[in-house]
């Protein structure tokens, strides 16, 4: 419909995957799934839940009547009274018996959490597909000698796969803080209105123990280790703000890569991939604009930036509950896996077509390199030919001085070479001294860092995790 407005992370971003995963129908099969495992959990405990009851609730847990949750919902003002209802409705053997001893969290905090560990999940996937695409294409450049910058200006060089290693050791530790989360993610369980357990321990005539067992078990059936030892109504929401804490750690990763790019296609030494008939300007029809990394920057901001709210959330939480939290995290959190995910999807495609030109590159170090090969010309001319350092020191400055006014002033090529050639104080040859320039003998140990890098930490990871690689996104626009 073109006349409601839809958030593009929905219509334009966001991949299906993810968008299914955040969807009202997965939310709401998954409470009827928790009803199922709390009525089985329940009966095995002894309470008075017969199998024909679990039955009907298996039978009808995948086709929700919604019309009728939504028209109950408009007289009670409750979604998950609503939701009892409407399943009851389809279940009538087993109304009796549908979230009994529950409170609304026991589905919607359950439910969420295990919506959040899902969608973190996917994510992994996407930040170890990253990885591993920045790793082949590291590799690819770990020789090809680049300038290094330092504020943007040039400075001493490196290679091209080496600053690959730069954004692939952010995501590296931005998949760290992922495992975290995974390995210490706990469900709500079943702690009733205010954590105390009181209406179970009612049902169970004040069995601790089946209380305890009942907990245990939902959290087993689920997957997960453990359930929150102690709760008030609701799961502590600094769970929601370490999750999305996550998710701006890797925009904050994201955000670095995609300025490296644009920084790059300014020098026209490395291009994000462009699409035979895309258009980069309306108006200037031969300009090839970083739109793909300007998405991955302006997604990214908006990830970093609500990332506050469930912080804010946590923060204000009064007591055992209060309800302020829920429509501020209905939006904040699923929306920021959902940009999270959009913002990996383009990662995925650019850095998987990156567009390298090597001869710009060695254009621009050439036009640098005289200056950063002085000290080395100086102490040639010391070692091998019994120059002295001072004098040669200052007439390399004032020839650097001439040379950098041809350059800014003139702009002309940097010919200080030439110009120490011709000086008189300098003994060398003019072939020793060029061969002084092969930038190769400028990037140190860079590419021995990246073999080591890619060989210690990136393949181990890619074997490891090669069965749930993501290729390139498709993006819509």
């Amino acid at each position: 419909m073109k006349d409601i407005y839809e958030s593009p992370l929905n219509s334009r971003y966001a991949s299906k995957e993810m968008k299914e995963i955040f969807s009202p129908d997965k939310k709401f099969k998954t409470w009827r799934k928790l009803w199922i495992i709390l009525a089985e959990t329940e009966k095995e405990l002894g309470l008075d839940i017969t199998d024909e009851q679990i039955e009907e609730l298996k039978a009808n847990a995948e086709n929700i009547n919604y019309d009728v949750a939504e028209a109950r919902e408009k007289v009670c003002r409750h979604d998950v009274m609503s939701h009892v209802y409407a399943y009851g409705k389809q279940c009538p053997k087993a109304e009796a018996i549908i979230h009994l001893g529950a409170t609304s969290c026991y589905v919607g905090d359950n439910t969420d959490v295990i919506l959040m560990t899902e969608a973190m999940k996917l994510i992994r996937s996407m930040v170890v597909s990253a990885i591993s695409k920045l790793g082949d294409f590291a590799l690819k450049y770990k020789d090809l000698p680049t300038l290094g910058f330092t504020h943007f200006q040039p400075a001493q060089l490196t290679t091209v796969g080496k600053r690959a290693c730069l954004w692939a050791q952010d995501l590296l530790m931005d998949l760290e803080q992922i495992d975290f989360f995974l390995d210490h993610v706990k469900l709500l369980g079943c702690k009733g209105t205010t954590g105390t357990q009181a209406s179970f321990m009612e049902l169970f005539e004040n069995d601790e123990e089946k209380v305890k067992a009942l907990d245990k078990a939902i959290a087993e059936k689920l997957g997960y280790k453990a359930v929150f030892p102690v709760s008030g109504q609701t799961y502590s929401r600094k769970l929601d703000s370490m999750a999305v804490n996550v998710l701006s750690g890797i925009a904050q990763s994201a955000a670095k890569f995609s300025n490296d790019i644009r920084l790059l296609a300014h020098l026209k030494e490395v291009e994000e991939p462009f699409e035979k008939g895309q258009i980069g300007s309306s108006a200037m029809a031969y300009k090839r604009n970083p739109m793909r990394s300007e998405r991955i920057a302006g997604l990214s901001r908006y990830i970093i930036s609500i990332a506050q709210s469930p912080a804010l959330t946590a923060s204000a939480q009064w007591l055992e509950r209060t309800l302020d939290d829920s429509s501020n995290k209905r939006i904040s959190v699923p929306e920021a896996f959902l940009a999270c995910d959009a913002v990996l999807g383009i990662y995925l495609n650019v850095a998987g077509g990156l567009v390298v030109y090597p001869k710009v590159i060695e254009k621009h170090i050439m036009n640098e390199l005289p200056f950063m090969a002085t000290e080395n010309i100086m102490m040639d001319e010391v070692k091998e030919r019994g120059g002295n350092r001072q004098e040669l020191h200052e007439r390399i400055r004032e020839l650097s001085m001439e040379a950098a006014a041809v350059v800014k002033q003139e702009g002309g090529d940097n010919d200080l070479i030439d110009r120490i050639v011709k000086d008189p104080m300098f003994k060398a040859s003019e072939e020793d001294i060029r061969k002084t320039l092969d930038p190769k003998n400028f990037i140190g140990r860079a590419p021995g860092q990246v073999q080591e890098f890619v060989d210690e930490y990136i393949k181990p990871l890619v074997e490891l995790n090669k069965d749930t690689l993501k290729e390139d996104a498709e993006l819509n626009v």
